[in-house]
């Protein structure tokens, strides 16, 4: 019925691993920021590369990864003043310049410029959480500037950050020297369920629950793999005042958020179904208008996103639903935060409990996500189709109707409509029945074919299985 359209392609699972608490994991995906990344060392003149992206994905591991030990320079940076930074710094140099680091340098540009003289062959100097040395030393992207723009250095820059705040500001902002020169800018995102698939071992319909709580985060994955079972590690590490994911918020927002508690108040708002403007700002008790900015921000960071229904022009449109658009986050603002006292008074036994009956009307909400996110990646009857997305509203007088996946077609012939369960097993001939009773009265329909799809955890005892889609069937598109 489908097949897999090639728009998406499955990339190479890397074999080099590491171990971390004795728990192995593979390098995994990165092809396409790889690609880029050597493309541009492989240019004639030197290159300055900008990698960015929120905390825990990979930066780090991906440039360690990819830089030659034996002649590369790879510097993590600290919260350290920066005359202690630059000791640091040429203590790093002087593993492939020996004796680099017998001399005292005043200054940033000393430094780079030391640096820069000693070299006969083209190197890479890659400078970890650039940020921290911004605040550090607020003048140094104007000193790279300086040595950027005489095109004689020797070596390739990446400057690489995960405040992306602070990256915008020093470096993609328009206010910023280095603004401009950027030769690749590469925003790392999570990976997709595929990975994590890979990463633990397990079958489609454990990647789909595994991912509701971990997201595409692969030191999360990291630490889940360090417990028997999802409820182990989710008790342990996250429903736990002492687990490692207690407090990953305030470490998530520490270099990002200039308002810190207001952007934790709506997303714990929003965590718990508060999802429209006005409930949230009755809820804070503040006007509307006041919370654009910080709204934005968590938007264009990637931790908030705005809903429409499918077909609604965005442009003032008063149905917008807000929901948290990180797996892992949606998880600890919907459980955390509302269960903080029984977590603090180590009320594991209730807490336990309630996850483990509450778990899968919550995994629930993500297989309907990652349905509709499957759908333009894939061929369905000979057709592709557009971006998906939910569909709500009042047909007629109060007769409301919800519908999980609504897509069209690219020839526009055909509206592709979806409902969605992670339940036992399912009646498909009256779920499909119902389903078509109610995208008949779509609005946008306009007279074109209906496609129904079913997208089910699993197999149909009874029933025609025909349109029916499963988790080994979207989990291999998300790749």
């Amino acid at each position: 019925m489908f097949q897999k359209h090639n728009i998406c392609n499955h990339y190479p699972l890397y074999q080099k691993k590491y171990d971390m608490n004795n728990t192995l994991i593979p390098f995994l995906d990165r092809q396409r920021e790889q690609s880029k990344i050597q493309k541009a060392l492989n240019r004639e003149a030197s290159q300055l590369i900008v990698l960015y992206g929120r905390r825990r994905c990979g930066k780090s591991r991906l440039l360690r990864h990819m830089l030659d030990e034996s002649k590369d320079i790879y510097y993590h940076a600290d919260r350290t003043d920066s005359t202690h930074q630059i000791e640091l710094f040429s203590n790093q140099a002087s593993i492939i310049f020996n004796g680099f680091n017998r001399a005292t340098y005043p200054n940033w540009e000393t430094v780079l410029l030391s640096l820069n003289d000693r070299m006969s062959e083209r190197r890479v100097v890659c400078i970890d959480e650039f940020p921290y040395l911004v605040r550090s030393e607020p003048t140094l992207p104007s000193v790279l500037q300086r040595l950027i723009d005489t095109r004689q250095l020797k070596f390739d820059i990446i400057l690489c950050g995960s405040s992306q705040q602070m990256m915008n500001t020093a470096i993609l902002d328009s206010a910023s020297p280095l603004y401009g020169r950027a030769d690749e800018v590469i925003k790392i995102l999570p990976l997709m369920p595929h990975y994590i698939q890979k990463a633990l071992n397990i079958n489609s319909v454990k990647a789909v629950e595994e991912y509701a709580i971990w997201g595409g985060v692969p030191r999360y994955w990291e630490i889940r793999l360090r417990h028997e079972s999802l409820v182990e590690a989710v008790m342990e590490e996250v429903l736990n005042s002492d687990g490692l994911l207690y407090d990953e918020p305030s470490r998530l927002f520490l270099d990002e958020m200039r308002d810190l508690e207001l952007s934790s108040s709506i997303l714990s708002l929003v965590g718990n179904g508060c999802n429209r403007l006005s409930e949230i700002a009755a809820r804070l008790e503040r006007p509307a208008t006041s919370l654009t900015t910080p709204i934005s921000r968590l938007i264009s960071y990637g931790y908030l996103q705005r809903e429409l229904p499918y077909a609604e022009l965005p442009k003032n449109s008063k149905r917008s639903l807000y929901k948290i658009a990180d797996p892992f986050l949606n998880f600890y603002f919907h459980y955390v935060t509302p269960n903080r006292s029984l977590i603090e008074f180590r009320r594991q036994e209730r807490l336990k409990d309630l996850l483990e009956s509450s778990l899968s009307n919550y995994v629930a909400n993500m297989w309907e996500h990652l349905c509709r996110q499957a759908i333009p990646l894939m061929t369905i009857e000979g057709m592709t189709f557009r971006p998906a997305s939910r569909w709500w509203g009042t047909v007629g007088r109060n007769n409301a109707i919800e519908l999980d996946v609504v897509s069209e077609s690219d020839d526009g012939s055909t509206v592709l409509v979806g409902e969605c369960k992670w339940s036992g097993r399912e009646n498909v001939d009256q779920l499909r029945s119902s389903l078509l009773q109610r995208a008949s009265q779509l609005p946008f329909l306009r007279g074109r074919r209906v496609l129904p799809l079913l997208f089910l955890k699993e197999k149909p005892k009874s029933g025609t299985p025909d349109g029916c889609l499963y988790p080994d069937d979207i989990i291999e598109q998300l790749t």
